[in-house]
């Protein structure tokens, strides 16, 4: 009798259905309670229920047979190099590209085609193109790609997605209407139809089509393509399964941004003037132009009164804090005893560092026991005392700011809350006080900030259109023991929305300046660029990420604080001076210890 259980059994089959249609023997197929995505061979996608519903069923198959037909038809190394430098143009090409991929999966196999229907539904359940109210609220990528499927495929757009592509329908057809004719003619040419899609997106005005279609650096011949870049077709597939809905307990809100926040990585590049907006959200003519040349504005906010700051205590109450505690305890078990391994070896290292330690062979002092023997020997030589030296290690406080946007949903916010508790027990037990800020904002969208601009005429370039949530998990003075359950808040259900950086950055700073210790030290995690929809869409594209920057360089050139900074899948080396990024989150812990540990043997 076969120990297998029925997601055994459904597992087994999924995996051999994707060797097949990807033909390629090596695919590895994994179940996943957080986003879908693939790296070269393996697949990670959505877990079924125990009792395998259907519905659920066959969305786990539309991920599995994508991912397949991704590994099959497409050459990662060329789309790397094809693929437009613009932010708007680069989310377009990856969405019409992934149209092309799966349309060469319907043409004959109808039972594919339901399947992908059932993914497709999936992802459009978090997508703004489902809550679009007007056309600068229509994400650009998302409508071309199901319009760009619709002439390929001949499916209608789905429901949940119609009104927000009829908004843009028109002016896209009306643009580029003979390019999405032309397309289904280079359907098998991946070369082509990137040179048609290229030609499309200039139409639009969302390139300036200077890259060459006739630049192949994968070409057919090179096979190691896709491993080559597997970063690459990641970061792609992180566009196409960025929304598992199962995620507990943060399920169920319906307002999962992860597709926008990784969208919003990109933003700010390249700004546009007056109210164009964030450019993932712009389906109007962009002012293209690089917002580091801009005329500088300062940076403000409409209103501060319904911004707060706020402590994990009076955002739940006491059960629900234990709740969450033991269900981050519970998904991370794993994780914490290769992250305590390397505490243990940051504490033993800054244990290191505050030993005493003596000067020998003195005139006077305390009495060298070592050189007892010589005292009766030589009862004449003066040179038997020691004195203990001051220690060096000075007063220290570490304060961590962990970004708690909708993009660090699932296994990043996870990780990154256990870490942030390990840390704090490790650094309390070297007499290094610890502080844990999280930072996001009370709404989606612009809350009562937006409310009151709307309802004062909507005055043009008002700064800042949203209300601030500063979270406090622990304070530096307050034991670890204490704040323990604190940090399972994280956990909760609704918490992740858009992330304001710079003003995070100066209120976490603030703080460590009013601290009495001799040094001090900010560690900043997140996953991407600063986005506020509500804020983008009325001030230039880069409004909120030329104000961090302008924040970073503040600290980093005339404030006592020490800065640095860990990217996780973003690459935040280009804002900050000390950084790293981690293309996993499974990395985040040993990166936090040992990014302190070097700040540490540097003193």
């Amino acid at each position: 009798m076969s120990d297998k259980t029925p997601l055994d059994e459904f597992k087994s089959v999924l995996t051999g259905t994707a060797r097949a249609l990807a033909s390629e023997p090596e695919v590895e197929l994994a179940f996943t309670a957080d986003a879908p995505s693939q790296s070269g061979n393996n697949m990670r996608v959505p877990m079924p229920g125990r009792s395998l519903p259907p519905e659920q069923v066959a969305e786990a198959r539309g991920f599995s047979d994508s991912f397949a037909l991704r590994l099959k038809h497409h050459d990662a190394v060329r789309h790397a190099a094809l693929r437009p430098a613009e932010a708007l143009a680069a989310a377009s090409f990856d969405a019409v590209e992934t149209a092309r991929i799966e349309a060469l999966g319907t043409r004959s196999m109808s039972g594919v085609a339901a399947n992908l229907d059932h993914a497709l539904d999936m992802r459009l359940r978090t997508d703004p193109i489902t809550r679009a109210q007007a056309k600068d609220e229509v994400p650009i990528s998302t409508a071309l790609s199901l319009i760009v499927r619709e002439r390929l495929t001949g499916a209608p757009v789905p429901r949940a997605a119609s009104e927000g592509v009829d908004m843009l329908r028109d002016w896209i057809e009306e643009k580029a209407g003979s390019d999405l004719d032309a397309l289904g003619m280079a359907l098998d040419d991946q070369n082509a139809f990137a040179a048609l899609t290229q030609s499309l997106l200039e139409h639009l005005d969302l390139t300036e089509g200077d890259i060459d279609p006739s630049d192949d650096d994968g070409g057919e011949d090179d096979e190691d393509g896709q491993d080559q870049d597997e970063g690459q077709d990641e970061q792609e597939q992180g566009e196409d399964g960025q929304s598992d809905a199962r995620a507990e307990p943060q399920e169920g809100d319906g307002e999962d941004e992860d597709g926008e926040a990784e969208q919003s990585e990109m933003d700010g590049e390249e700004g546009q003037e007056g109210d164009m907006g964030d450019e993932g959200m712009q389906p109007v003519n962009p002012q293209r132009r690089n917002w580091d040349n801009a005329p500088t504005t300062e940076y403000k906010a409409w209103t501060t009164k319904y911004d707060e700051v706020i402590t994990a205590p009076e955002l739940a109450d006491e059960e629900e804090l234990d709740r969450l505690r033991d269900y981050l305890d519970m998904q991370l078990a794993s994780l914490q005893g290769a992250v305590t391994k390397l505490a243990n070896r940051l504490q033993r290292r800054l244990m290191a560092q505050q030993n005493r330690s003596w000067d020998f062979d003195q005139e006077e002092g305390l009495l060298d026991a070592a050189r007892l023997a010589r005292v009766v020997t030589q009862p004449g030589h003066s040179l038997s005392y020691k004195v203990e030296r001051e220690t060096e290690f000075r007063d220290t406080v570490v304060t961590l700011l962990i970004d708690n946007s909708g993009s660090m949903r699932g296994r990043p916010i996870s990780i990154a809350a256990i870490s942030a508790d390990i840390m704090a027990r490790t650094l309390e037990r070297c007499g290094v006080k610890t502080e844990i800020l999280g930072f996001t904002t009370r709404a989606w969208k612009g809350g009562q900030a937006r409310e009151d601009w709307l309802n004062s005429g909507r005055p043009a370039m008002p700064g800042r259109l949203n209300d601030l949530r500063h979270i406090i998990y622990k304070k530096a003075d307050e034991p670890w023991r204490h704040a323990k359950r604190n940090l399972g808040l994280m956990m909760r259900e609704g918490l992740l929305k858009e992330n304001i950086d710079g003003e995070a950055l100066m209120w976490a700073h603030n703080r460590l300046l009013a601290r009495p210790e001799d040094r001090r030290i900010m560690m900043v995690i997140s996953d991407g660029a600063p986005v506020d929809d509500s804020t983008l869409s009325v001030n230039n594209g880069g409004y909120l990420e030329q104000h961090l920057r302008g924040m970073i360089n503040w600290i980093e050139t005339r404030s006592p604080v020490q800065l640095v900074a860990i990217g996780i899948g973003h690459d935040v080396t280009r804002y900050y001076k000390r950084a790293v990024t981690i293309m996993d989150a499974e990395q985040l812990g040993g990166t936090m210890i040992e990014q302190l540990a070097g700040l540490f043997d540097e003193e």
